[in-house]
Order: structure tokens, then sequence, then C-alpha cells
């Protein structure tokens, strides 16, 4: 890995599932390749069409067919963890299921690193 490049990894849960896989894997091909040029880009830095949407949780905007959406955090400056996916008509839904999986994150991660 690249000095520069930042590392981009897919949350697991407590149940080991992973809700980014999970909806990448239901994508058409055109559309798994628009979100995997997406992440490739925002492993350089380039994080193109992304705005906050609340409890340090972001969206990534891919203007392309239904409105794809990946929803991430940032665990420090070099780490990306990301959350799930959606697409715009899904919008409220996926962000609340990002923020949860942010906050569970968040408290295992504090919890791991006080044991």
């Amino acid at each position: 890995m690249a000095k520069s490049e930042i590392q981009v990894i897919e949350y697991i849960d407590e149940a080991e599932k992973n809700p980014f896989a999970d909806w990448l894997a239901k994508l058409t091909d055109k559309a798994h390749a628009k979100v995997v040029s997406a992440i490739y880009l925002m492993k350089a830095g380039n994080f193109g069409d992304v705005k906050p949407v609340g409890g340090g949780v972001s969206e990534r905007r891919i203007h392309w067919g239904p409105g794809l959406r990946i929803y991430f955090a940032r665990d420090g400056s070099k780490l990306i963890l990301l959350l799930g996916g959606g697409t715009k008509s899904r919008q409220t839904k996926d962000i609340n299921n990002a923020k949860a999986a942010w906050a569970e994150y968040k408290s295992r991660k504090k919890n791991d690193e006080s044991n």
C-alpha cells in the first residue's frame, strides 16, 4: 500500500454480517463497477461528491442510475470503514442503519482497547 493511500475496510457486525458486501453483491454488474470505481478513488484520497449525514457518518453519492450511495465513516486520517450502501429511494433507512453500525463499531473498539 502506498504511503498516501487510505485503507478501506468493510464493517462486520457482531453477528459477522457485512452489510456493505451484502448490498454490493445484489447490484448489477454496471452498478457494481461504479461502486468499486468510487471506492478506488476514495482510497487515493479523491472522495468525489460526499456529504456528512450525521453521527460521524458520511454519504458518497454516485450520480448514476437509481442514485447509488456508499455510507462510510473515517476512523483516523488513513482508515475508511464502509458501513453500507443503498439508493436515493431508501436513503433515510440506509442512513439510520449506517449510524447504528458506526455507533456499534466505536463501542466495540472502545471495549477492545480497554481490555
